[in-house]
This record gives C-alpha cells, sequence and structure tokens, in this order.
C-alpha cells in the first residue's frame, strides 16, 4: 500500500487531468445542448406543411441541419472518449501506486491521446458553428 506521502504525490500529480476531465464534461454538456437545438429545429421543419407558403423555404435547411448534427456527433464521440482515457489517466496513477509500478510512459500516451481528441472536438465544433451561422437561422 502507498504511504500518505506517495497519495499525496499522486494527488498532485492527478490535478491536471481532473481539471481537463471536468473542462470535458462541461464540454459535453455544450455539445449536447447543440444537438438538442438542431434536434428541435429538425422536427420543427419536419411539421411544416407542404402548402405553408411562408415558411416551406425552410425545408431546404435539412441537409444542412443533418450536417452540422453529423459534426457535432463526431466532437461528441471524441469528448467523451477525451474523458474516458482523462479518466483513465487517473485510475492508472493509484492502481500504478499501489502494485509501485513504473507509469510514466503510459499516463504520457493516454494524456496525449486524450488531448487529440479533445482537439479533434473542439475542431468538429468551430466547423459546426460556422455552418450554423446561415440566413435560414436567423428568419426561422
Amino acid at each position: 500500500m502507498p504511504s500518505v506521502d506517495q497519495l499525496g504525490r499522486i494527488i498532485a500529480t492527478v490535478a491536471a487531468p481532473a481539471f481537463l476531465l471536468g473542462a470535458v464534461a462541461a464540454f459535453i454538456s455544450v455539445l449536447v445542448s447543440r444537438i438538442n437545438r438542431i434536434i428541435d429545429r429538425a422536427q420543427f421543419i419536419h411539421g411544416i406543411p407542404d402548402d405553408d407558403s411562408s415558411k416551406s423555404f425552410l425545408k431546404a435547411d435539412l441537409p444542412r441541419l443533418k450536417r452540422r448534427a453529423a459534426l457535432l456527433n463526431r466532437a461528441l464521440f471524441c469528448a467523451v472518449v477525451s474523458g474516458i482515457l482523462t479518466a483513465l489517466i487517473i485510475i492508472v496513477a493509484f492502481v500504478s501506486a499501489m502494485f509501485d509500478l513504473a507509469h510514466e510512459y503510459g499516463v504520457a500516451l493516454l494524456f496525449i491521446g486524450a488531448l487529440v481528441l479533445f482537439c479533434l472536438s473542439l475542431i468538429d465544433l468551430a466547423r459546426e458553428t460556422r455552418i450554423s451561422l446561415h440566413d435560414n437561422d436567423l428568419r426561422g
């Protein structure tokens, strides 16, 4: 079993991944709310009768909404996997301390993987945000 000093060092070591885990969780919340807004908008557009000429132009927006949802879905997947990798960093740090194993390289690889996936998720969010700035969103 690790000593109190070892546990203190481990807790200090996993502070950065713990903050990253909190940021990823907040980011996932943002992504889910954006996906929900797209779903609500698509349901509204699907509910427009074909003979409603004042709003029928909005039906042309469905492919764009589908593209936005696909980007957000991929961003959400990358963010979730990033969160899982970040949680694994914390788990590996404590388990390796319990069994007195070297874990530096494994933790470094997990951290790099988590950050790469988080960056990919941010890129997909940026792409979706650019697509979202469209005239139909401002009118309807």
